[in-house]
């Protein structure tokens, strides 16, 4: 990914995102469709827009699925 200005949040693609929590992309997209994954935004109008990811999203999403033993996951 190209540098960026620390002024400007970084988006991060589908794919970018997938990668980052180290799942494939069509899980994160079956998780966006149930609601179950980390926020994300629509870039354009239509149903076909882009999806985009902020990395702070992801990041507190991830967090808020720490546990401290198997006792306390629950579905």
């Amino acid at each position: 990914m190209p540098p960026v200005s620390p002024h400007i949040t970084p988006y991060l693609t589908s794919d970018e995102a997938a990668e980052v929590l180290k799942i494939s992309t069509r899980t994160l997209e079956r998780m966006r469709v149930e609601g179950s994954g980390p926020r994300f935004m629509k870039a354009g109008p239509g149903r076909r827009s882009r999806v985009l990811y902020q990395l702070a999203d992801i990041t507190s999403w991830l967090e808020a699925k720490a546990y401290h033993s198997t006792s306390e996951f629950s579905r």
